[in-house]
């Protein structure tokens, strides 16, 4: 699982990210609101700890910013602020979860194996656009100037991750996850394959529509007009 967390305090941020990394989680952190956007859309991510109080950007704002993007990635609040109305506040505002400090670290890792264990939901039902493609999830229907296909749910599941973040390189573990779940045991090479027929589907339908293989990290979608 790879986390990103924000959070202000020194000696709280150095110590979340030595006990997740040595849990075994990927951890990105930083501390403060401006560094956290950037984060996030740079990147995919399975976990958002985000303190409520940080500088530049607060809590409340950035998750505001984040859910009006689309990005539905599930966000725990780590807070000094417990009376009822932060917590309703915090959870009307997007947030999945909600953790007073101080919190025992174990409390922590469980809430965190409790989101993991919910049914994925950042998929969207909306028709996507991107360069003279159009992709409908609901029909796993993809169009282009010269043609239409149909696509299996798990090639449909793939290119969307794609159309979701159409300015971002996608780690290939971060497609691992997003696709398949966190904890499938597939193959690497499997995704292989997946890109293959993706690759091919879109080469069907699409005169500039491609994906580019960035080596060594994973896979960027791009409209060839516009290169």
């Amino acid at each position: 699982m790879r986390i990103l967390l924000v959070e202000d305090d020194p000696y709280l941020l150095e110590t979340l990210v030595f006990q997740l990394k040595h849990t075994g989680f990927t951890v990105d952190f930083c501390d403060n609101g401006e560094d956290a956007l950037y984060y996030m859309e740079e990147s995919l991510y399975d976990l958002i700890l985000l303190d409520r109080m940080i500088p530049i950007i607060d809590g409340i704002t950035l998750l505001k910013k984040l859910r009006t993007s689309g990005n539905h990635t599930p966000v725990i609040f780590l807070t000094a602020l417990g009376e009822l109305q932060d917590k309703i506040t915090g959870l009307d505002s997007g947030a999945d979860d909600y953790l007073v400090k101080p919190f025992a670290f174990e409390e922590l890792l469980a809430r965190i194996r409790s989101i993991s264990r919910r049914p994925r939901e950042w998929k969207d039902t909306k028709t996507h656009q991107f360069g003279d493609i159009t992709y409908t999830p609901a029909s796993n229907l993809l169009s282009g100037p010269i043609g239409d296909c149909t696509l299996s749910k798990k090639e449909g599941d793939l290119l969307e991750v794609f159309l979701l973040n159409p300015a971002q390189t996608l780690p290939r573990a971060a497609l691992l996850s997003k696709v398949w779940g966190i904890d499938s045991e597939i193959e690497d090479g499997n995704l292989d394959n997946y890109m293959h027929f993706i690759r091919r589907r879109l080469k069907s339908v699409s005169l500039n529509v491609s994906i580019k293989t960035i080596r060594g990290i994973g896979y960027h979608l791009e409209d060839l007009s516009h290169v």
